[in-house]
């Protein structure tokens, strides 16, 4: 037996004892008379003590020791006489009686410690010595502990986890596949799955009524913070059921992540059209934790001298409580945020309602004060408010509106990531038009349901069709989404001739699909979660990286296994494959 209890295991109830631990050293301090090791595993720390009582043996070991060693200590529990409160095992120290070196070390490029030196790219690249850091450890039980509570929660109102390939058919639609060759089918491919949608319709036809599923999935596409190409899903699929159904169970399914791992109770899940989310916030995924909602003030600032306002669709304000301070290097700093291609808007005009009751602005030359004060009644601004406004094309305007909305929320620490403020999202549009490729795209994807009572308009004014669709919204992250399902072939046929496909090409690339629901398909709908995302949102973290044992960087590669890298000729020969060289 190499050790009796852990690092994180020994209190008061065990002085006494004789033990043996075994861990890596942290760190070791040496005082002369006495040497203090604080020997840490997964568990926690314990302060392992070397005095005079011990042996020369113990003594010249305890030197030699550096940093990560992992070594076997045997002791005697003892009470500290200094105890440290901020330590579970702070009552209590070991006395060494023997130290075994199990294995040396290297000194570590970075601090293996709660705090560490090490830059991103370094501490990636050493992954494995990240992962011993309490942050990271402390992350990951609470993804195994999260992954534990869907499994019991979904399998307790009768869902079944069932599994499905890895390895499947590239379909056109939504972002771009990893492809992988087959070398028994030479020249063809499979792909990754982005997800298992339709294996899990599949599995409604069969019968299967509620399936769920933790699984992988992988996507082709540029990264972000809250972006990894191969992530986790919580993907879900229910028979006979509508809308609120759906809703129902998973909202149950949140509240009770949330009253189990942060002690929260959340009473509502309002639900909020798509058309108000950006009409009001900018966003299809509203942070609805502050207000500061849009307002809509065209009618009451054109038909001035000011051009900018005059040629533009929409003219949008937004009312910041208690800003109207701010100063000139503030507001120039906001107009070059809203500036930022990412944004592109063209400028930002400012009202400053001060506290003395009058209006100053950047368009003074154009605007007395009782046309300013008509923006401020519209807005609801107070003496010490600040009005911010652009304008432009409406719905570019909105877009920008809602980067400067959360820049300001941001700003004024609105933003409380102890504070929660789920809510759904619905009725999206069934279909976005694309100038580039001159047709339909599935807002969702090609399976999601036009609404009942718009499905008289899917022939003559498809842009108008809106979705049975709907994603759980939280702090203005999209945790879930999911969808009403079509269930019906000729509907299904009809979507496909929408999106741009011939019946050859729908028939080739999903005609598996369309010819199982010939074959007595059940209404079913679905939604999947990202668990990367929903255990951040938990730990308090604006990135999935720390959530993940082995993430990949902003370039998608893995910098500890130097991946993707170059396979053998050899190997390119087997799988039919011949490279380009770049010129």
């Amino acid at each position: 037996m190499y050790r009796t209890h852990t690092c994180g295991q020994l209190r008061l109830d065990n002085n006494n004892n004789t033990i043996t631990l075994c861990g890596w050293v942290q760190r070791v301090r040496n005082l002369g008379a006495v040497t203090f090791i604080d020997l840490r595993d997964r568990y926690g720390i314990t302060q392992i003590v070397i005095d005079q009582n011990s042996t020369d043996e113990v003594k010249q070991l305890a030197e030699s020791l550096g940093r990560e060693y992992v070594i076997q200590v045997e002791g005697v529990v003892t009470e500290r006489s200094s105890k440290n409160p901020k330590m579970p095992t702070g009552d209590i120290e070991v006395l060494c009686k023997n130290i075994t070196i199990l294995n040396s070390a290297k000194l570590p490029p970075f601090t293996i410690e709660e705090e560490s030196d090490g830059g991103d790219e370094l501490r990636m690249k050493y992954r494995y010595l990240d992962l011993r850091r309490s942050p990271l450890q402390r992350n990951l039980m609470l993804r195994h502990k999260t992954a534990q509570l869907i499994r019991n929660y979904l399998s307790n109102i009768d869902f079944m986890e069932i599994e499905t390939p890895v390895l499947i058919k590239s379909t056109p639609e939504g972002a771009r596949d990893f492809v992988v060759p087959s070398r028994m089918n030479p020249t063809e491919f499979y792909a990754l799955p982005q997800s298992p949608q339709q294996l899990k319709q599949l599995l409604m036809i069969a019968g299967y009524d509620r399936y769920f599923q933790i699984v992988k999935c992988f996507r082709d596409e540029d990264l972000r913070a809250d972006r990894q190409p191969e992530f986790t899903q919580i993907d879900c699929e229910m028979a006979f059921v509508e809308q609120e159904d759906v809703l129902n169970v998973f909202e149950g399914l949140t509240k009770h992540l949330f009253a189990e791992l942060k002690g929260v109770t959340i009473d509502t899940f309002p639900r909020m059209p798509y058309s108000e989310a950006i009409s009001k916030y900018g966003s299809d995924k509203p942070d609805i934790r502050f207000g500061m909602t849009f307002t809509d003030i065209t009618s009451i600032a054109q038909h001035k001298e000011f051009p900018v306002f005059n040629s533009a669709e929409s003219v949008i304000a937004i009312c910041a409580q208690g800003c109207s301070e701010y100063t000139r290097k503030q507001l120039d700093s906001l107009t070059e945020y809203v500036k930022r291609q990412q944004i592109g808007a063209k400028g930002l005009i400012y009202v400053k309602y001060a506290t003395d009751g009058t209006l100053k602005s950047s368009v003074d030359k154009f605007y007395d004060q009782e046309d300013l004060l008509k923006w401020a009644e519209a807005t609801e601004a107070k003496p010490g408010d600040l009005i911010l406004i652009l304008s432009g094309e409406t719905e570019k305007t909105q877009m920008q509106m809602g980067a400067l909305r959360l820049e300001m929320g941001h700003q004024m620490g609105l933003m409380d990531n102890k504070k929660f403020s789920p809510l759904w999202v619905v009725d999206f549009p069934l279909l976005e038009w694309n100038a580039e490729t001159n047709r339909y795209h599935a807002m969702h994807h090609p399976f999601t349901s036009p609404k009942k009572e718009d499905m008289a308009m899917i022939e003559t004014s498809p842009g108008k069709v809106r979705a049975n669709a709907y994603d759980l919204v939280i702090n203005g992250v999209e945790i879930g989404g999911g969808s009403v399902r079509i269930f019906n072939s000729e509907l299904q046929a009809k979507m496909f001739a929408l999106l741009g496909f011939t019946a050859e090409q729908a028939e080739d690339q999903f005609g598996f699909l369309m010819n199982a629901f010939k074959y007595g398909a059940p209404p079913h709908a679905g939604i999947a979660f990202g668990f990367d995302r929903l255990v951040s949102l938990f730990a308090g973290l604006d990135s999935i990286r720390d959530v993940i044992a082995f993430p990949k960087n902003n370039s998608g590669r893995d910098v500890m296994m130097d991946a993707p890298s170059q396979i053998s000729a050899e190997q390119l020969k087997e799988l039919c494959i011949s490279l380009v060289k770049k010129i």
